[in-house]
């Protein structure tokens, strides 16, 4: 894996719910990782899309795309939204969690920035149910 696209949190299905997207390169298998360092694009922090409203459109992924320079990947740069991790730093991590994050979430600055109560219950329990909806599925496909 060389590059990790963190998408905004509810765009494909529910609010919380959160979407990646890995991109591989295929390559032979080997007793050392291929991956010598991981590149991670925040389109998730700060940036309000919505499934119905406000949806993510394609001159939204502009910025990403030119980060990721398809021509020549060997030539990136650090940006903003755009940082470079190694295997080392990332295998450092608890149970190599990839869930990096590194710019500050405006919405989490002040307390009274944050939804109310009933809202913030309703996503947990749409978040707890779409986890149920899953572990059901995957408990049927074990059948």
């Amino acid at each position: 894996m060389h590059t990790l696209l963190r998408l905004p949190t509810g765009i494909f299905y529910a609010q919380g719910v959160k979407a990646n997207v890995l991109f591989f390169d295929r390559k032979p298998a080997q007793e050392k990782p291929w991956t010598q360092k991981l590149w991670i694009y925040d389109l998730r922090t700060n940036l309000h899309f919505k499934l119905k409203e406000n949806t993510l459109k394609r001159n939204d992924l502009e910025d990403f795309v030119a980060c990721y320079h398809p021509k020549n990947r060997h030539e990136r740069k650090e940006s903003e939204r755009f940082k470079s991790f190694t295997y080392e730093e990332l295998t450092k991590r608890d149970k190599v969690n990839l869930d990096i994050f590194w710019l500050k979430d405006d919405a989490l600055e002040e307390s009274a920035n944050l939804p109310a109560p009933e809202i913030i219950a309703a996503d947990i329990t749409a978040d707890l149910e779409a986890a149920l909806e899953q572990f059901a599925t995957i408990a049927e496909d074990l059948k």
